[in-house]
Formats: C-alpha cells, sequence, structure tokens
C-alpha cells in the first residue's frame, strides 16, 4: 500500500499539468513541456489510441496471457511511450503489448513516458522500438527497415546508427522482400528460416523459388540442403531432392484420416520445425466450400 501511494504522490504534479486546459502543451517548447516529456505519469487506458504506425501485425495470444498474468501479479514494471495528441489524448508510440496484456487483466491505468513528436518521429520511434526489442520475425523486421526507408527517409548507414545493425545485416534483410510473396508469408509462418530466404534471394525466376520452396517445405530441408539445392540448380537446373518426405507423427496420420472422412476431402498436413503446421482442406467449387464452411461451424 505504502509503495502504491508513493507513486500517486509521484504523479499528482504532473496529472495536475496535463489536466489543466487553460495550460494545455501542445509543443516542446510550451511553458512547463519540460516537466512533462520524458517523465513518467499514470495515464487513464481510455485516454490513449493505438498507433496506426504499429509495425507489428499479430500478437500471440498465449503469449499476452503470459504476460497479462505477470502484470496481474507485479504490475507494468517497464512504462509505454505515448505521444500527446490534443488535451486528454495520447497514441502509443511502443509498448502495445503491455497495453493489450494491461486491458486484458482489466486495469484503468497504466504508466507512460509522454512525448511530443509529429507523425515522422513517431513512427520512426514505433519502427526502431520495435525492430530492436520485439520478437520479429524476419519479413516484420524487413518491412520495418523498408517503411523507414520510405516514410523517414533514412539511409542504411542512419538505421545502422539508429538501431544499431551492421549495413550488411539490414541489407540482408530488405533483400528478403525481393521473394516472392508465399515464400514471405512461408518465412513469417515459420516454415522458412532467415537463411533459408536468403538462399532463395539468388534465384531470379519466381516460379523456380516456388518449385524450391515446395521441396523445402516438403521435405523439411535445413538451411545447408536448400544452399546445396540452389547451387545444383544453378549450376546445371537440378533440383531433385535426395532425402525422403519425413513422415507425419501416428497422431497425425490418424487425425488427418479422421479429419479426411470427415470432411468428404483429401487433406493435407504440412509441418515446420517448431511444431506448428497447416492444415489444408481442398474444395472444389463455392458449394463445396460453403458445405465443409457448414461443418467447420457445426463443429464448434
Amino acid at each position: 500500500m505504502a509503495k502504491a501511494t508513493k507513486k500517486q504522490a509521484l504523479g499528482r504534479g504532473l496529472s495536475a499539468l496535463l489536466n489543466d486546459p487553460e495550460n494545455d502543451i501542445k509543443s516542446a517548447e510550451d511553458r512547463g513541456a519540460d516537466k512533462v516529456v520524458g517523465s513518467i505519469v499514470e495515464l487513464d487506458l481510455t485516454a490513449i489510441e493505438v498507433n496506426p504506425f504499429q509495425p507489428r501485425s499479430s500478437f500471440n495470444e498465449e503469449g499476452l496471457k503470459e504476460l497479462a498474468s505477470s502484470i496481474r501479479e507485479l504490475g507494468v514494471i517497464q512504462p509505454i511511450t505515448v505521444r500527446k495528441l490534443s488535451f486528454g489524448k495520447y497514441q502509443l508510440v511502443s509498448g502495445e503489448r503491455r497495453f493489450r496484456a494491461s486491458k486484458i487483466v482489466g486495469l484503468d491505468k497504466i504508466p507512460a513516458y509522454i512525448r511530443i513528436a509529429n507523425d515522422q518521429e513517431s513512427l520512426e520511434m514505433a519502427l526502431v522500438e520495435n525492430i530492436q526489442r520485439e520478437d520479429l520475425d524476419p519479413i516484420e523486421i524487413a518491412l520495418s527497415y523498408q517503411r523507414l526507408i520510405d516514410e523517414i527517409n533514412l539511409t542504411q548507414e542512419q538505421m545502422s546508427d539508429r538501431v544499431g545493425k551492421n549495413r550488411s545485416t539490414i541489407a540482408n534483410y530488405l533483400r528478403l522482400l525481393k521473394l516472392d510473396p508465399i515464400i514471405q508469408t512461408g518465412m513469417r509462418d515459420g516454415f522458412l528460416s532467415m537463411g533459408h530466404g536468403r538462399a532463395l534471394i539468388s534465384i531470379e525466376n519466381t516460379g523456380d523459388q516456388l518449385d524450391i520452396y515446395e521441396k523445402i517445405v516438403g521435405n523439411s530441408l535445413s538451411v545447408r540442403a536448400t544452399e546445396t539445392l540452389v547451387k545444383n540448380y544453378k549450376a546445371g537446373g537440378n533440383t531433385a531432392v535426395s532425402s525422403a518426405k519425413p513422415k507425419l507423427p501416428d497422431f497425425m496420420k490418424n487425425g488427418k484420416k479422421e479429419i479426411a472422412n470427415y470432411f468428404g476431402a483429401k487433406v493435407d498436413v504440412k509441418v515446420a520445425k517448431k511444431g506448428n503446421g497447416r492444415l489444408i482442406i481442398p474444395f472444389s467449387s463455392e458449394e463445396d466450400f460453403k458445405r465443409i464452411q457448414k461443418l467447420i461451424q457445426g463443429a464448434d
């Protein structure tokens, strides 16, 4: 209780300053801005809107629940960062996982650093924060770098200074965006690593890229095996895979048969190294699709 009282006392002066409409701080030059910018204050969650520039496109629900459990026990240890939009209104710059988890817990307030920034600065802060701290997949990181180039007009050298990465590392991520969108999706879903992607980049023909991608996924090829496959392709177009396709575990084989019988379709199962995978249910027409949809909804 003493700790909570102390926190409220520390934020009382700032809260009063922020809640004074006669002296609303709109820029870094306004009186009192130096007391607010960079300081920690408890803000109502309802006063904060999500950042439209957030580079992360998906949030793992299980991870959010674990974070919510930690916040329920220990509170929000690391404050989020927001920028002031108008009187009593803020926009998230970084810390969306903490923000979302706090909502799950049912908190009314959250500790936050306040920044006064324009949209470009906010975008740069959000992108750099996520690249440095979040476990983004390689394509998300590459897209963040590309946005820093396109929307912030940063050079690779400037990005190197901002995120603390070598220029060669940044260039390798950016090259992944030259891959076919299907392959990029495979990387985001965990079927391919960055090493696989780098090996495929050297193949210019999209059709050949996709052909080798199917072999990688279908045969669970390692990065080294993929590099050999690409080397053989470039040497003479030979993309034969000598290793046999790995067998599915019994529970998958049995489950695959049961699912196929239930849907009346020949289903396929693909598994990534991480253990996640895809269950593919084909359909032949709109009517067949609606039939399968009804079966899925009926299962719920």
